[in-house]
């Protein structure tokens, strides 16, 4: 079966071009400026971009990864890709090792199914002094062999680990994930300047949304969020809703780290799509109030209830970023760092066709994944 997506401004690496595109069996194979060679599907002069690869997600529309309910776990994707995600990782919380373990399986099968991209950890291995939303009476010391049997339940499907990288055996534990294929993030840190470059040369390449659950930086003592923004060997992670991080602030990361090493998230729970009201996130309460997700119990910020296509829309709107870096950072380098670029990320040739669609005003006006529809324009 073959489309040709006509009448487009067309959103790649290289800019913006007014042209077409030529979609057979879920693949793209022609990009091309001008009018396209034969009728097609009218784009209405609209932006088509690279559909969304957000790598830290917690779940939406009510259900939520780390339970590993698995029909919860398609209501979230469901929403998500409504808004223009179409490569996802489950991202679960810190819970004990039997639970992380049981939900790791059940979600393995929904990756197996092509639903999701993998499974990352976030926790239990981080600081109780930068815990933020996860139970502090259920962190752990990192281990290597404690690691090695979560990742066996996932059956391949464990892409990312986040981890404190001052904690006792963190060094290990981050060798011995890079020697699985997992990434290594560090998050949920009170690390120094001089651990956090130590988790670095260990092999961690990811940093866990970025200024979130970090200390700041400080003329004196620069922490992580220095050695995390300034080593070329790291992607920075942020949440672009306006309330986790200021405009400028995603914008200082930007300009430091340029898009290839910055990349959107979501971070997502269970409470995006639908609205204010109390939820779980692993075993504490969350309450939303305005959007926003907090703890019931201390107030710390839950999560959020963002959807990918309103943080590539606030990247260009509020932060300033052109449509190419904005793609970038919510397309490219995620796909780049989750070892997928060559089949996602950028509307290019040989590419899946997974592509959205935007308005003037940067609003989704259509969704196709794989080359079928989820929103047909």
């Amino acid at each position: 079966m073959s489309i040709t997506l006509a009448d487009a401004r067309i959103v790649t690496p290289e800019g913006v071009r007014d042209g077409w595109l030529t979609i057979e069996d879920g693949r793209i194979t022609h990009v091309g400026q001008g009018a396209a060679p034969r009728d097609g599907h009218g784009m209405g002069g609209r932006y088509v971009v690279p559909g969304f690869v957000d790598m830290h997600n917690h779940g939406g529309a009510g259900g939520s990864f780390p339970t590993g309910e698995q029909d919860g776990a398609r209501d979230a994707v469901a929403l998500h890709e409504h808004h223009g995600t179409t490569t996802m990782i489950a991202s679960l919380v810190t819970g004990a090792i039997d639970d992380l373990a049981r939900a790791t399986a059940s979600l393995a099968e929904l990756c197996d199914d092509g639903l999701l991209a993998g499974i990352h950890f976030e926790g239990p291995y981080i600081s109780r002094a930068r815990c933020g939303a996860h139970d502090p009476q259920l962190l752990r010391e990192p281990s290597p062999q404690e690691f090695s049997t979560l990742v066996k339940a996932g059956r391949g499907h464990v892409r990312m680990l986040t981890i404190a990288a001052e904690l006792p055996g963190a060094l290990d534990t981050i060798r011995a994930a890079a020697a699985e294929g997992v990434i290594a993030a560090l998050g949920h840190s009170d690390a120094t300047y001089e651990q956090t470059l130590a988790g670095i040369e260990a092999g961690a390449s990811v940093a866990t949304h970025l200024y979130n659950a970090l200390p700041p930086l400080g003329h004196r003592e620069p922490g992580p969020v220095a050695a995390l923004l300034q080593d070329e060997r790291v992607t920075v992670e942020l949440i672009n809703d306006g309330v986790h991080v200021h405009p400028a602030m995603l914008r200082l990361a930007c300009q430091v780290a340029g898009p290839g090493r910055t990349a959107l998230i979501t971070d997502a729970m269970a409470a995006a799509g639908k609205g204010d009201g109390t939820y779980v996130l692993g075993s504490l309460t969350v309450n939303v109030v305005d959007g926003v997700a907090r703890l019931a119990e201390g107030g710390s910020i839950a999560g959020s209830t963002l959807t990918m296509d309103v943080a590539f829309r606030r990247a260009v709107q509020e932060v300033g970023l052109t449509l190419p870096e904005a793609a970038q950072l919510a397309s490219l380098t995620p796909a780049r760092v989750l070892g997928l670029a060559d089949r996602v990320g950028s509307i290019s040739v040989g590419k899946a066709a997974d592509l959205v669609v935007l308005s003037d005003d940067l609003e989704v006006a259509g969704v196709m994944k794989r080359g079928t529809w989820i929103v047909e324009p």
